[in-house]
């Protein structure tokens, strides 16, 4: 039950041509990698809460270095969010998102829903009323804060959870993105809990939206809970605000004037992320530990994973901005 449409309308979307200017185009003394800055207008003017600005930070090696502060707002701008959670055992696709299991996309319609005890062979799973076919989920942002959390309680088991944008309409986040990307000595793993060291973010999309951690999946599973994202691999928490969890194709991409794939943002450390496949349909085939390869126009960038890995890039290449 994957979204046959779900490409399809990626195509629709604004694309643009990249185009690198000697400003934009550096030789590292240290490592003498060949680096492409970050190009703050890139960032669409409408995800952003001011204007994008530089201040001299502290990166996870220790140095300084000029970083771009980024102040976003809490929502996409240049897509539709949601819907998450179908009404009706009845109802199709276009009324729900889509879930992340096992490597594959899957429809969170009415029927995915209405079939969750077969797909998890759990009879406990029942999230709908038998004699209306009415789907259980949250409606209001009190319910939102109490069901989305990992210590979900068990009055909210068999719940589908939904938060609206209009919960998090006023919320901000500042991100600090290094100017020039610097390399790190060794791949910096993200981090995993409040004793890790690196970071958790993956990177920016665009659109200014944040590219998030793997979602906890087995801990919403375990709640009997369902956290749908919608067609752009997004959802909603009180404190994180709209991010994504899976790159699918509905996010504003910049073309690349060869057949390369498309850049749809940044990760943490300022070296640029890229759709997984090219305009061919094909995956690069060189990508290291971190999903990352180098080439001449772009130097050292990313391909992010497979949607229904719930996942972007493994690991960071360079320092990050503390």
């Amino acid at each position: 039950m994957t979204k046959s449409t779900l490409y399809l309308f990626s195509s629709l979307l604004l694309t643009f041509v990249n185009s690198c200017n000697k400003e934009d185009i550096t030789t590292t003394e240290t490592t003498g990698e060949f680096v492409v800055n970050v190009i703050p207008a890139n960032f669409l003017s409408a995800g952003l809460v001011s204007p994008i600005t530089i201040e001299s930070r502290t990166l996870s090696d220790g140095s300084t270095a000029d970083c771009y502060k980024i102040v976003v707002n809490s929502l996409a701008t240049d897509h539709t969010m949601g819907p998450w959670c179908p009404t009706n055992i009845a109802d199709d696709a276009s009324k729900g998102g889509i879930w992340l299991e096992g490597g594959k996309v899957y429809d969170v319609d009415g029927e995915f829903v209405k079939n969750m005890a077969t797909f998890y062979k759990d009879n406990t799973w029942m999230m709908y009323d038998a004699t209306t076919g009415a789907i259980t989920k949250t409606s209001t942002k009190t319910e939102c804060q109490e069901a989305a959390n990992p210590n979900v309680g068990d009055e909210y088991r068999n719940y589908c959870v939904e938060c609206l944008p209009s919960y998090v309409a006023d919320l901000s986040h500042t991100y600090y993105i290094p100017v020039t990307p610097k390399k790190a000595s060794s791949p910096i793993a993200f981090g995993n809990g409040p004793m890790s060291s690196g970071p958790s973010s993956r990177g920016l999309a665009f659109n200014g939206v944040v590219f998030d951690a793997p979602a906890p999946t087995s801990i919403i599973l375990a709640a009997y809970t369902l956290a749908p994202f919608d067609d752009a691999g997004g959802h909603i928490n009180l404190a994180a605000g709209y991010h994504y969890h899976a790159a699918t194709g509905l996010t504003t991409k910049i073309a690349q004037t060869d057949n390369h794939a498309a850049m749809i943002g940044y990760a943490m450390d300022g070296y640029g992320i890229y759709e997984r496949l090219d305009t061919e349909g094909k995956e690069a085939t060189d990508l290291d530990s971190s999903r990352g390869h180098t080439d001449t126009t772009r130097g050292y960038h990313y391909h992010v994973d497979a949607a229904g890995n719930n996942n972007f890039i493994n690991s960071l290449h360079g320092e990050y901005a503390l």
